[in-house]
């Protein structure tokens, strides 16, 4: 069994526990998510299954769209409502213009620091390990971007945004940022991720659903397959020798690229053979993936 699921995580479990909760109902034991979330947050979380293993990193880089709620005012040291109070302003101040203003710093490519309670390592350690012993290190910048920051509701001291961005932001150290730029603190209360590449919350479904179609034996129904992860990626359709030689990993030929580097290749009664990438060198499509055998 092959192909990726969009389960809508609970808030109260690791993105690890819903893998485990997936490998348990399939009986499938390559299992795999493509882009943590918090054990507070909710929503899409893309996991793929089998063969569609495979295609995590190329959902890893896709675009992540959240909805997050901030409080400021008050900051914490997980930088989300779940930490130790760290800092209370008497009184927040900050005028609708403020706001605006200081978002707009954290507008395309930006320098991040992220946050001690995360699973990044430190010579071999988790994050959160050093941070729970009381120990916080020296966290390099990350370089991230941010495409899109809108204000959805403001009532001071409470903030609703969305928020667009790439692979590796934190959303719990920008409602940080934040705070420290506006002078007050604040912290994350809640996270919800809308969207993760072309998978939508409105196309997720529950985790309790996920194990029931498993259960019951429907999991087709809710299953995409493998190639739905590469869509972004232009496609071409190969005659059946060109379709031996990518399965035997051999270059082929197939003009140069429109734009992206990588295609999808398909045979020609439709079956998805691999994905290829373009050597300058030869001229030619090197596969990178092959999945069909």
């Amino acid at each position: 069994m092959s192909g990726i699921l969009n389960v809508d995580k609970p808030a109260g479990m690791t993105s690890h526990d819903v893998v485990a909760a997936v490998r348990r109902a399939s009986g499938v034991r390559r299992v795999g998510h493509a882009g943590t979330l918090d054990p507070m947050a909710t929503g899409v979380l893309v996991v793929c299954l089998g063969q569609a293993t495979r295609v995590i990193e190329y959902l890893m880089d896709s675009p992540k769209t959240y909805r997050a709620e901030i409080v400021l005012g008050v900051a914490t040291d997980t930088y989300d409502a779940e930490g130790r109070v760290t800092y209370q302003a008497p009184k927040v101040e900050v005028t609708r213009e403020l706001l605006e203003a200081a978002l707009s710093r954290f507008l395309g490519p930006i320098e991040q620091v992220p946050p001690m309670y995360s699973a990044l390592k430190h010579e071999g350690k988790p994050l959160y390990e050093l941070a729970r012993q009381g120990i916080e290190v020296e966290r390099k910048p990350r370089r991230v971007e941010i495409y899109r920051l809108e204000v959805i509701s403001w009532d001071s001291p409470r903030l609703e945004i969305e928020v667009e961005c790439s692979r590796g932001t934190y959303v719990r150290s920008l409602a940080h940022d934040l705070g420290e730029a506006l002078g007050c603190g604040a912290h994350l209360r809640s996270l919800v991720r809308l969207r993760s590449g072309r998978f939508t919350l409105e196309m997720a479904e529950p985790l309790s659903v996920v194990e029931e179609a498993f259960r019951l034996g429907y999991w087709p129904e809710i299953i995409h397959p493998l190639d739905e992860a590469l869509l972004d990626y232009e496609a071409m359709v190969v005659d059946r020798e060109t379709a031996q030689r990518i399965r035997q990993g051999q270059q082929v030929r197939g003009g140069p690229p429109d734009s992206a580097r990588l295609r999808r290749a398909y045979s020609l009664d439709g079956e998805f053979i691999g994905l290829l990438e373009y050597e300058d060198r030869t001229g030619l499509w090197q596969p990178r993936k092959v999945f069909a055998i």
